[in-house]
């Protein structure tokens, strides 16, 4: 199965392209900025809409953000007027390629898994006592290093000696109680539990490895104060330490299989990767087509559009587009061999022949199928309801749209809960329905809100000047009311922060 069939996404620009004169009527009309199927966004009504606004800021990222939406209000409820359910297989599928991918990735994992190297936990013992992992306690002499006099410091560090000719592996709880100065340190019991090397300041760690499990350090000094450390035996930190290390087996073989999998592939990144992938990120849907080469692999080509289409798979709620704009090249690169890699754990499973199984893809078509009754209902175009107040389409299409004016009213001053549409939804309807935005009337829109703003009251100024949260989720401003706290793993990976021991 080609990479095309198993990753469709839906592309607006070529709905539009067979469209010419839907698009010169577009370009015709500078008063419009949008449309959807048969209903029109005037400037004058974006501009009502923007500038009498209770919270949301006018600007032309907060002008997009609204004519989005009002698109695919519109659409859904001209989707909900004629009946149209949406709920196809061929159109879900479609839709919901990312989660059906991500299914496919689990089941083909559960397969090639059973041939990593097993966790040999005989050996557990001796990777413990050659450091692979650590583990320590410690008594907390504070003395930092600034605002102390050369005398201060000296008779501190006189102290910390005298205690440590008391301390004994025997008495070292006892000890921490009596003397560490480490914040919640004697509730822990100056136990800093297991860690990885470089977690910790380098003269801490230069100390643990110094001593053998069971024995206890010399006064270390830090940037901290003064430290007097004890290493566990292995038989005193066991559970934990088993624990960590069986996960980093089976991470250290998942990260051998994937790296063998991209030398397989071949993966050759451009040296412009990095810089592809912002351009992309600042803005998805103008990249949606675009055929910039990111990478090679002997498969074929990774370009611009894969890069689009993955990002937009993630939650808007995680930020991702943001985050890419702004991290450095030292982690977007990881990042977009992280979805490169995903194309071909793909292929792998489509080599393999492996699919969800019958129960879970039931189980993602259902859910997208229940966005569309979740966002009908929150507009009140369920299409029922609207079968019981209007008895042709035309009137039923015209209801449908009348009711999604009001409820943009109603959202806008903060009198309505937020319809998040996903984006395998937007994609669709966007597919099956004209639509379009016109850039030259969001600026127009724009400028108009700006001076109906201005003529509010000098507490509302200051809120559009402070831009506080609006009820659409405007760029920058966080989640919408309601909206699912989602958590995803960062762009890529960054050095492990040292810990304060």
């Amino acid at each position: 199965m080609s990479r095309k069939s198993v990753l469709a996404v839906v592309a607006a620009a070529a709905l539009l392209a067979a469209c010419d004169g839907f698009k010169e009527a577009m370009s015709a009309h500078v008063e419009v900025v949008g449309r959807a199927g048969s209903q029109e966004l005037s400037v004058r009504r974006l501009a009502d809409l923007l500038g009498n606004a209770k919270d949301a800021p006018v600007n032309r990222d907060a002008a997009k953000v609204v004519a989005e939406y009002w698109v695919s209000y519109q659409l859904l409820a001209e989707a909900a007027a004629k009946g149209d359910s949406l709920n196809k297989p061929e159109i879900v599928d479609r839709a919901m390629w990312a989660a059906i991918a991500n299914a496919k990735v689990n089941a083909w994992y559960e397969v090639v898994s059973k041939t990593f190297p097993g966790v040999d936990s005989a050996a557990f013992e001796s990777r413990y006592n050659q450091g692979e992992l650590l583990a320590a306690r410690h008594i907390l002499i504070a003395a930092p290093r600034q605002g102390l006099t050369s005398a201060a410091r000296d008779s501190i560090r006189r102290r910390a000696e005298n205690i440590r000719r008391q301390v004994t592996p025997a008495n070292f709880a006892q000890m921490v109680q009596q003397y560490t100065m480490e914040p919640n340190g004697k509730e822990r019991g100056g136990d800093l539990g297991i860690f990885r090397k470089g977690d910790m300041v380098g003269e801490f760690e230069r100390a643990v490895l110094a001593v053998r499990p069971g024995e206890v350090s010399p006064v270390v000094e830090s940037a901290f104060g003064y430290h007097i450390i004890y290493r566990p035996r292995y038989a005193e930190v066991k559970r934990e330490f088993d624990q960590q290390a069986g996960g980093r087996t089976q991470q250290v073989a998942e990260s051998t299989y994937r790296v063998k999998l991209e030398q397989g592939a071949s993966l050759q990144l451009k040296p412009t990767a990095a810089a592809t992938a912002k351009q992309v990120a600042a803005n998805l849907e103008a990249h949606k087509d675009d055929k910039t080469v990111v990478a090679t692999t002997k498969y074929g080509e990774f370009t611009a559009s894969d890069v689009s289409r993955w990002v937009a798979a993630y939650p808007p709620q995680a930020q991702i587009p943001q985050r890419m704009k702004d991290a450095p090249d030292s982690v977007v690169t990881p990042f977009v061999k992280m979805l490169i890699n995903n194309e071909l754990l793909l292929r792998q499973a489509d080599s393999a022949k492996v699919q969800p199984d019958t129960a879970e893809l039931a189980k993602i078509r259902k859910s997208f199928t229940d966005m569309i009754g979740m966002a009908w209902a929150g507009l009140g175009v369920s299409p029922n309801t609207l079968a019981d107040s209007a008895r042709t389409p035309a009137e039923r299409e015209r209801l449908a749209a009348a009711r999604v004016e009001s409820y943009m009213d109603r959202l806008l001053n903060n009198n309505a809960q937020f319809v998040p549409i996903s984006e395998p939804l937007r994609n669709v309807l966007r597919e099956r329905y004209e639509w379009r935005i016109n850039d030259a009337g969001l600026d127009r829109a724009v400028e108009r809100a700006s001076k109906i703003r201005a003529t509010s009251d000098s507490a509302r100024t200051r809120q559009s000047e402070q831009q506080l949260p609006s009820a659409v989720p405007m760029p920058g401003q966080g989640n919408p009311p309601g909206a699912p706290q989602v958590s995803v793993p960062p762009a890529g990976q960054r050095p492990p922060a040292q810990k304060q021991p």
